[in-house]
């Protein structure tokens, strides 16, 4: 594959074509914050705290990191001040729902979000969806899902797929960033699911 020339934070670098901003700027050693990206997992942009600023043709843009493809000559700003101000509001948001969640409060202080700045909506999860897709593309296994749409979408898990596939997999749990899963797998597991011991 043809490599390009493009420009991560001043600095210029040569990239293969058909990588991502956020796999061009992680091959430099550029950081780009992300929570719904996972490198065995198809790019999603759910949390949009990878968006990054861009040049190109003369135009100024913000995109997602994690989807927006490099391209010859592109100028890309990891950080500037309506990349910070985007980035300190998702923050914001997402606190509501997760106020407690460590990755949330590490980024908070870095981008000055307050987490009492929105009404707090304790479900816990960001909806970023990384439970999901790895159940679904990495374990074939479809345990979990989303339900419902808009400000009613949540995670569930399917009990009957889950009281099968769960017990000795579990691996989706450190890949989220908030710790809801382990709540709503222990609630599923409180209602629905057999004893390990009669577990088929």
């Amino acid at each position: 594959m043809s490599e390009i020339l493009l420009q991560i934070d001043g600095k210029e670098v040569k990239i293969e074509e058909g990588m991502t901003i956020l796999e061009a700027a992680q091959s430099v050693g550029i950081f780009i914050p992300t929570l719904c990206h996972h490198e065995k997992l198809e790019p999603y942009g759910a949390c949009r705290i990878c968006t990054v600023e861009v040049v190109t043709r003369g135009r100024t843009n913000l995109v997602a990191a994690c989807l927006y493809p490099v391209q010859e000559n592109l100028v890309v700003m990891t950080r500037s001040e309506k990349v910070d101000k985007i980035r300190k509001m998702l923050l914001e948001l997402m606190l509501a729902h997760a106020p407690e969640a460590g990755a949330l409060q590490n980024l908070a202080q870095e981008y000055g979000a307050d987490k009492a700045h929105f009404e707090k909506e304790p479900s816990f999860c960001i909806l970023c969806g990384l439970c999901v897709r790895y159940c679904a593309e990495v374990k074939k296994k479809n345990a979990i899902g989303f339900v419902d749409r808009g400000a009613r979408r949540e995670i569930n898990f399917i009990p009957e797929i889950a009281s099968k596939e769960c017990w000795s997999c579990k691996e989706c749990f450190p890949l989220c960033p908030t710790e809801a899963l382990q709540a709503s797998y222990l609630l599923t597991e409180a209602l629905a699911f057999p004893s390990p011991s009669v577990a088929s």
